[in-house]
């Protein structure tokens, strides 16, 4: 993702009261939550603000008040993703990118979340860095997605995110769940 990267990541959001609405309007991407109950997976489109706050984000998914599984997959700007799963111990989470929280205020809280620093690279320096993902790889192992698996999609940095975060879709088994909601976001 690397290579993908624009030399203007202008979709930051602004820290100082909480997201800037502005920031939505230059954001690619989506956020969506995928729930599994009774068998079945249900998966809605979140709001923009998922996008630019890991808090608005997990309060999303903790209001859906669901007895199965609940996990949030957010596209960022089509630069990285972050998985995140709200549970009683705290909140599981991925980044499919460590590099991207010198650009993105919610890849910054995310590796906070996870006590990880921010890499220490010169933003001028950051196509020339490949990308690392930081977090738990097993986070969705319980719903049938190894580790291992996990981590050989994230590895696939020749693949966009939305391609990457299909794949999981995919291998969980709801590709044409997430495939519906997808294209109510691009009416």
């Amino acid at each position: 993702m690397a290579e993908q990267r624009g030399s203007n990541n202008s979709a930051k959001a602004k820290n100082d009261d909480g997201p800037d609405s502005n920031s939505y309007d230059d954001l690619d991407g989506f956020g969506v939550a995928v729930v599994r109950e009774d068998g079945k997976w249900r998966v809605t489109p979140l709001p923009m603000s998922a996008l630019t706050s890991l808090s608005a984000a997990e309060t999303e998914l903790r209001e859906m008040r669901s007895s199965g599984a609940v996990f949030g997959l957010l596209d960022i700007d089509d630069e990285f993703f972050v998985i995140l799963r709200p549970a009683p111990s705290g909140t599981h989470l991925l980044i499919s990118d460590a590099t991207a929280a010198i650009d993105y205020d919610i890849a910054a809280e995310v590796l906070d979340a996870l006590n990880v620093d921010i890499p220490d690279i010169d933003p001028d320096d950051l196509d020339d860095v490949e990308p690392w993902e930081e977090g738990n790889l097993a986070l969705l192992a319980d719903l049938g997605l190894p580790e291992a698996v996990l981590g050989v999609i994230v590895a696939e940095t020749d693949l966009y995110p939305d391609e990457q975060l299909g794949s999981i879709a995919e291998r969980l088994g709801f590709p044409d769940e997430l495939a519906a909601v997808l294209d109510k976001f691009h009416r």
